[in-house]
């Protein structure tokens, strides 16, 4: 015996002697409308009376907690209101009546309806508090992982009412078998024919997962470089060197091989010089430790090596390696821009001549010959 019968049996116990209670109205004694009646507004009282106590005792465990989990669960139990909790009594005091069957369905179909509509809504909170929080966690929160997340959420939020319209449907005594078969087959055959974007949407979360790079990050691909801009479900868009916006799409970039130069931790500098073959061999033999003097003085450098590496066709050619210890490409031009100026003065200042393409004309005198004799 539940609740309700232990309830109007108690009533009947108790108003056994009133002719009025034992009338009937609608197949239904006046005593089971007044059970009902009683079942509604306890039920309704019972509710929000819970609500109250458990968001009292969350708000007193948050104020000792840094969390904001706390936070988000008195939210949650903000959204459930008055109507909720008045649909829900309606529905377990309906059950001390005897209804007509049209009407018992509409008011299980209204249940489900209210339930499945406000539980999909707090799961939509649920998963925008938890992509928040691991935003929140993932760098900062940067524009690739905002963008993904947001794309992600709109995901999860499509398939959450995916399913609740499939539950609705079941209750409605629908069969939801065939549509959900119907379904599959219809996205196999939109897979097959979006191959390149189901492909190019698989590559974008790769990005996001693995972050080859990141909104900002200044990327190559072959002859292409610039700036990332954009990370989409499709393409992935970056503002070159030039100016103009460059799309590339994301499984282009997956496939391929992709420098970051934002990631770069030091630059390594290859460059020669030349000079000319008339220079004497004691400053020939000079010149590597001039350069590694040179470079040693020049700030954000670390010298590697130089060496008089080759006879060219018109110079004795240096090669020289070193290190910038900032990848920004301002600070390497500004590093070679001064070692350059200081060779020019380094090898002024010893008469050492950079060569330049030249040609040496030789020319030897002959002997004349006799005139023919007539």
């Amino acid at each position: 015996m539940n609740i309700l019968e232990q309830l109007q049996s108690l009533l009947n116990d108790y108003l056994l002697n009133n002719p009025w209670m034992s009338r009937e109205m609608f197949g239904n004694p006046m005593s089971s409308y007044l059970v009902a009646g009683i079942a509604l507004v306890l039920v309704t009282l019972t509710m929000w009376t819970i609500k109250i106590v458990v968001i009292n005792r969350l708000q007193a465990w948050a104020k000792k907690t840094a969390t904001d989990l706390d936070d988000f669960l008195i939210v949650l139990l903000n959204q459930l209101g008055l109507g909720v909790y008045l649909v829900v009594a309606v529905y377990i005091a309906s059950h001390s009546l005897v209804l007509p069957g049209s009407l018992s369905r509409i008011l299980h179909l209204l249940i489900v309806v209210v339930l499945t509509f406000k539980a999909i809504q707090i799961l939509q909170q649920v998963v925008q508090f938890f992509l928040e929080k691991w935003m929140g966690r993932t760098e900062g929160a940067d524009p690739t992982t905002q963008a993904a997340a947001k794309n992600l959420g709109i995901i999860v939020k499509v398939f959450l009412w995916i399913g609740g319209v499939m539950f609705l449907l079941d209750n409605l005594g629908i069969d939801v078998t065939a549509a959900i078969a119907g379904l599959g087959i219809t996205g196999i055959a939109v897979a097959l024919a979006a191959q390149t974007m189901l492909k190019d949407t698989f590559a974008a979360f790769c990005i996001f997962i693995d972050k080859p790079f990141k909104v900002g990050d200044t990327i190559s691909m072959g002859d292409l470089m610039g700036a990332v801009e954009y990370i989409g479900f499709k393409t992935t868009r970056i503002r070159s060197l030039s100016g103009e916006q460059i799309v590339f799409p994301n499984s282009t970039l997956t496939d391929n091989q992709v420098r970051n130069f934002k990631r770069m931790e030091q630059r390594r500098i290859v460059f020669k010089i030349g000079i000319v073959y008339q220079t004497p061999v004691d400053k020939v033999r000079e010149i590597p430790g001039l350069i590694k003097a040179i470079i040693d003085t020049t700030p954000n450098t670390k010298f590697d090596r130089a060496h008089f590496i080759s006879y060219g066709d018109f110079a004795l050619i240096y090669e020289v390696v070193y290190y910038v210890l900032n990848p920004d490409y301002l600070v390497y031009v500004t590093a070679q821009q001064e070692i350059n100026f200081r060779l020019m003065e380094e090898f002024a200042k010893r008469g050492i001549e950079f060569a330049y393409p030249t040609q040496q004309l030789y020319v030897t005198s002959t002997t004349a010959l006799p005139a023919p004799a007539r």
